[in-house]
């Protein structure tokens, strides 16, 4: 009998979708679901989710409703079902893209019994209308397809998933299927309890996309690398992931003014457009995609190479769903995220506002999402370990950590030393409030416990707070601490910790990456304009040039071009007129009058010393930053307030700040005074002031930061040396 069932199945699934033989978990999964049992589903993107829900529905009586966060995903899914069947009606959706009349079509080909799968968007499915219609219908099962969209952990938390199950009980009972491409063990568990189906069979496939190469850089001079990096892999499809509309489409405008076929995509262009960039991209008529994460649930683009990330994502739900694009056909994935501190400090000005509880959560995501990235450890070992997976390969050998590891240190006593803390505190903390402890960071929570005073605090002082990150991380991958999947975040030693303390085993661990000191070091190696030199021969070379050019002309030589133009000159090597007006505080002018003899004397350095240059240079700027510059310039004149210019350009306080930097670097005299007179402090501004008239050795924020103290903003640094650069420099 169960070998009939299963020939019946297999002969099915080769008449209804042409395939000979299930993947992984899919057969399991359909038995189960034409069983008549609530079943939940972890799949990875490209293991064959929807099927588990489309081969029951052409095998069960009735209609089965289907859950589904997007119109484009409904309707991919709908056409695809069609090319499988001769009759058209099989599947149809239901949402707001439909006129009354294509409403009524759909109503009577489901009454007719023509329809098997019927798509809704949750906000569709919550009308009255549409409540009413379904209750006179056989519903075969409920599938809620991105069931991550349920829970507020999740990575697109959805407030209408939330209502799928009274809705559900309004429209009458029936089997539910839950699938997903990722949930964590505490996202699943949400997900179970909101739609009452704790009970669920459940089917989780292995998270390991084995062909992918996951990759985090510092965020130095992030346009020139993606640049390279588009064409080395020219003719490739690929994604870029940025975080604002704004970002994505300067980044797309870059892109297409270096010759790369690149289109945007973001939810607040109209949908026409959208549409027709995705189709330029699916039939391969653009390489590239820039978007928001609005773009790719309802891609199904197998051969997609790469996928960038910009901006680090605000969840690891998150990074994992949208790497998952590359690569689904098997082959090659190459997954490239850009990381700076300085993005995340961003990310959690913005949670500001939001309710306590999900800035709460925002920010242990974002926790969670910084202890991935700046980890040394094997990244698929630590993306699985965050999905609940045991990954046991102690080297994956596609990815940055494996294939170049940094230098192991003994851990032992450091590992040991953590879990008799732990052991010690009890289980009503996270690991920031363990490290505070060892490191002796006597904080207000501290001193409230009473753990200033324990033999813990201040024990692992002689490490930084980045090495016993790591031990803790280790500990939980080596599964001796637990981290409680109720109260997200709270950690405690295990049955397995307490052993280890009692026989401890060897243990190593690598060290953490340091962005930030990697970005610096990327800054110091190759400055743009700011004080260093790249070539110093050609240096030399240019200075003598412009000594002479100078005489001929009879003008000072600073008036030909600055030492911040020659620096970059000795970074760049421009040999056209057009390349020459991107170097720093040249424009076209001034590359027309005297650039000839500079671009012909780097031609012939160039050629003769054999330089490979820099081949992604920006080469077309960029027009709505001249549209910027022109504007500020002006309501700056105008004495406007800086907020104000900043909204009408749709500009955040500290872009605002950077295109002001960028104005005055260039030479552009600009006075603020009236604006710092009006919303600054008198004595912060002259104390600020006399630190760089003074004290500083450079113009360096970070410096001045560290020396002027916590009083003084950031905002207010920029400011005054804006102020300090224009009144003494220009």
């Amino acid at each position: 009998m169960e070998q009939e069932k299963a020939n019946l199945l297999h002969d099915k699934l080769k008449e209804y979708f042409g395939f000979s033989s299930f993947k992984g978990n899919q057969e399991a999964v359909i038995r189960n679901v034409l069983a008549g049992r609530d079943t939940f589903v972890l799949m990875p993107t490209g293991g064959g989710k929807s099927l588990c829900y489309q081969l029951p529905a052409m095998l069960m009586e009735g209609v089965a409703i289907v859950i589904s966060p997007l119109i484009a995903l409904m309707k991919n899914q709908v056409d695809a079902m069609r090319t499988f069947s001769t009759e058209s009606g099989i599947a149809h959706f239901l949402n707001s893209s439909l006129n009354k009349t294509a409403v009524n079509q759909v109503r009577q080909d489901v009454l007719d019994g023509k329809t098997k799968l019927l798509y809704f968007a949750p906000e569709s499915l919550t009308k009255e209308d549409n409540v009413a219609f379904l209750r006179k219908i056989k519903i075969s099962f409920y599938a809620i397809d991105e069931a991550h969209c349920i829970s507020e952990w999740g990575h697109d938390f959805r407030p209408e998933y939330r209502r799928i199950r009274p809705i559900i009980n309004e429209i009458g009972q029936a089997p539910l299927i839950a699938l997903t491409a990722t949930a964590t063990p505490k996202v699943q568990m949400d997900i179970q309890k909101n739609l009452g189906m704790s009970d669920a069979a459940v089917f989780k496939s292995s998270f390991n996309r084995a062909n992918l190469y996951y990759e985090i850089r510092p965020k130095h001079d992030v346009d020139r690398d993606i640049i390279r990096f588009i064409k080395q892999n020219e003719g490739k499809s690929g994604i870029i992931y940025c975080l604002s509309r704004k970002k994505v489409e300067e980044l797309a405008e870059l892109l297409v003014a270096n010759g790369i076929k690149a289109l945007a995509y973001h939810a607040g262009m109209d949908a026409a457009t959208r549409a027709a960039n995705q189709d330029d991209f699916l039939m391969e008529r653009v390489d590239v995609i820039v978007a928001t994460i609005a773009f790719g649930m309802g891609i199904d683009k197998p051969d997609v190479r790469y996928v960038i990330h910009y901006d680090i994502p605000k969840s690891l739900e998150g990074y994992y769903q949208e790497t998952g694009r590359a690569g689904r056909d098997g082959g090659e994935g190459y997954c490239l995220t850009f990381y700076s501190y300085k993005d995340i400090q961003k990310l959690e000005k913005f949670m500001q506002g939001k309710p306590v509880a999900e800035q709460e959560i925002g920010k242990l995501l974002l926790q969670e999402t910084v202890s991935y990235a700046e980890s040394s450890i094997c990244r698929r070992k630590t993306l699985l370990h965050y999905f609940g997976e045991d990954y046991s390969e102690e080297n994956c050998g596609n990815c940055d950590n494996c294939r170049n590891p940094k230098p192991r240190v003994d851990a032992k006593d450091a590992l040991r030393m953590v879990l008799q803390a732990l052991e010690e505190l009890g289980d009503k903390f996270k690991a920031d409030y363990l490290v505070h402890v060892l490191t002796g960071k006597n904080t207000a929570l501290i001193k409230s416990y009473g753990h200033n005073k324990s033999k813990w605090f201040g024990a692992g002082e002689d490490h930084d707070a980045d090495f016993w990150g790591a031990v803790i991380r280790q500990g939980l991958i080596m599964g001796l601490i637990d981290k409680n999947i109720e109260n997200y975040g709270l950690i405690s030693v295990n049955r397995r910790g307490l052993d280890f303390i009692a026989r401890p085993l060897p243990v190593t661990i690598t060290p953490d990456h340091d962005y930030d000191a990697e970005e610096k070091e990327a800054e110091a190696a190759v400055p743009m304009g700011r004080g260093g030199v790249a070539d110093e021969e050609l240096f030399s070379m240019l200075k003598d040039l412009r000594r002479k050019v100078a005489k001929k002309h009879g003008l000072p030589p600073f008036v030909i071009f600055q030492d911040p133009s020659l620096e970059d000159m000795s970074v760049q090597y421009p040999v056209t007129l057009e390349e020459m007006q991107n170097i720093s505080g040249v424009g076209v002018g001034k590359a027309r009058k005297f650039g000839e003899e500079f671009v012909k004397l780097i031609k012939a350095y160039v050629e003769e010393k054999e330089i490979i240059r820099p081949q992604d240079m920006v080469v077309k700027s960029v027009g709505n930053k001249s549209g910027n510059k022109i504007f500020i310039i002006q309501s700056i004149d105008r004495k406007m307030d800086f907020e104000d210019i900043a909204r009408a350009r749709d500009l955040d306080f500290d872009e605002l700040l950077t295109e002001i930097e960028a104005i005055v670097n260039s030479g552009t005299r600009l006075d603020i005074s009236y604006y710092i007179d009006q919303f600054m402090d008198e004595d912060k501004a002259e104390d600020i002031y006399l630190y760089f008239k003074e004290d500083a050795e450079s113009d360096s924020l970070d410096a001045a930061i560290e020396e002027l103290g916590g009083d003084y903003t950031e905002e207010e640094i920029r400011l005054v040396r804006i102020r300090f650069i224009c009144e003494q420099g220009l």
